[in-house]
């Protein structure tokens, strides 16, 4: 008779086998990455470095994590799915859930007077700009991203098209005509909503991943349309000088008729970063609120029926083509409002701001937020782009790793490195819970796993 394998003995092996296959696959992979290095010799002539050390040391990282999934953390993930949720759990999450956002809202608004206070006018330029506006953005583009995906359960992997429509939108018509910010906004986000219905006229009958593939095609015509139509958008060449916003007529400049001159204050362009990020807060705010009302309406649920089931949807007699040409033009019109505020602070634009990458981070955000939660796709944000844009302050580690070591190179190695971890240990977002539109008699939390996601 066969003795029982036991778990430190067959396991052990197994994991160590797999562990040395992912470790070889890494390798593989990240040789050419990581490994190999061109460098500048005296004479201006390219040399290729090997970094042994480094690539040897990601390996080995790599190597040893897979080694302790297999033997720690997945027959702990194995038992926590077995283990009955405690209620006093639940309960102490409800009410982190319930203070959470009235925090975060107090949090967001009173940012820049902390970084004020406490770095200065020098370190409000980089903590509310590079940090706080940067994050704000994307959170709206998650937030009007999730409402095609999260909320009407369509892949669309074209978003960035949508995003770009309000840039171009702000820029043509801002130095074609000198509209001002505050007409163009609107504006903007109505063009936007257009070509939104125009996307979802011909994927009517598409679903899944068919699809993803048509709206991945339409982002990338839309970034060729900019690319070669050179007469209109200039090309490669992009937009410049493009206006921006002012206070209520009050240009952000140094001269007599200036913000600083007419308040009486020293001229520093910590005021302009300050006001953008109170107008992309405000316009954020914005999107939230009209995303929960709409969910609340007869559209937002039949939003989430169309997520559910498409055919039982229909036979309710729910019109699926109006159901999904409002979620696209819904969630267009705020990507068209992000684009025309990036086009207005950045007073550039070019067709290389909206790639296809653009497009994979957001969905990337909305999915691992939690598809359909707003406080889920809001920390999503947060984590990854704060993540990601922090890497460029790291000098420290140039001691550790050598001089010609730049940590800004490895801020999308970290940002798969944490997909994968969320998704191992939160598979259905960070936010797995979802709260009903509408209930009888009492509101229960849904869970995740009773919702299916992305089919509709």
């Amino acid at each position: 008779m066969d003795k029982p394998a036991s778990s430190t003995g067959v396991d052990f092996v197994h994991a160590a086998k797999e562990a040395c296959v992912t470790a070889a696959i890494t390798f593989a992979v990240l040789l050419p990455l990581i490994g190999f290095e061109t460098v500048s010799n005296i004479d201006n002539k390219l040399v290729l470095h090997m970094r042994w050390g480094l690539l040897f040391s990601i390996v080995a990282i790599v190597g040893v994590g897979r080694l302790l999934m297999a033997l720690v953390i997945a027959p702990w993930l194995a038992q926590r799915r077995m283990r009955p949720v405690a209620p006093a759990t639940s309960s102490w999450l409800s009410a982190v859930g319930r203070w959470f956002g009235p925090f975060a809202v107090g949090f967001a608004i009173v940012y820049p007077i902390l970084v004020l206070s406490t770095s200065g006018f020098s370190g409000a330029l980089k903590w509310v700009d590079n940090f706080g506006i940067q994050i704000l953005i994307y959170v709206m583009l998650g937030w009007g991203l999730n409402i095609v995906v999260g909320l009407a359960g369509l892949l669309d992997l074209g978003y960035v098209a949508f995003y770009a429509v309000g840039a171009y939108s702000y820029a043509l018509l801002a130095k074609e005509f000198g509209f001002s910010f505050w007409i163009l906004l609107p504006l903007a986000g109505i063009l936007s909503s257009f070509w939104g219905i125009l996307l979802g006229f011909p994927v009517l009958r598409l679903r899944g991943d068919y699809l993803a593939i048509v709206t991945l095609a339409f982002g990338e015509i839309i970034r060729l349309v900019l690319v070669n139509f050179v007469d209109l958008t200039n090309g490669y060449a992009g937009i410049s000088s493009i206006p921006r916003p002012s206070f209520f007529g009050i240009p952000f400049n140094a001269d007599d008729n200036g913000f600083a001159a007419v308040f009486g204050l020293p001229f520093t362009p910590v005021y302009r970063t300050i006001f953008l990020y109170y107008l992309i807060l405000a316009l954020c705010f914005l999107t939230a609120f009209v995303t929960v009302r709409l969910r609340r309406l007869p559209v937002g649920r039949a939003w989430e029926a169309l997520r559910e089931d498409e055919i039982a949807c229909r036979s309710l007699g729910i019109n699926t083509t109006n159901t999904k040409l409002t979620a696209f033009s819904i969630g267009a019109m705020f990507g068209g409002f992000a684009g025309s505020f990036f086009a207005a602070r950045q007073g550039f634009i070019s067709p290389e701001s909206f790639t296809f990458l653009e497009s994979a981070t957001v969905l990337s955000i909305v999915v691992l937020g939690g598809m359909g939660s707003q406080i889920g796709v809001a920390v999503a944000a947060i984590f990854f782009i704060g993540g990601t844009e922090i890497m460029r302050d790291l000098d420290f580690l140039k001691q550790i790793f050598g001089s010609s070591f730049d940590p800004t190179q490895y801020r999308m190695l970290l940002f798969g490195f944490g997909m994968v971890i969320i998704m191992v240990f939160r598979p259905r977002g960070l936010v797995s819970t979802r709260s009903p539109s509408i209930f009888l008699k009492e509101r229960k939390t849904i869970s995740s796993d009773l919702v299916n996601e992305g089919h509709g």
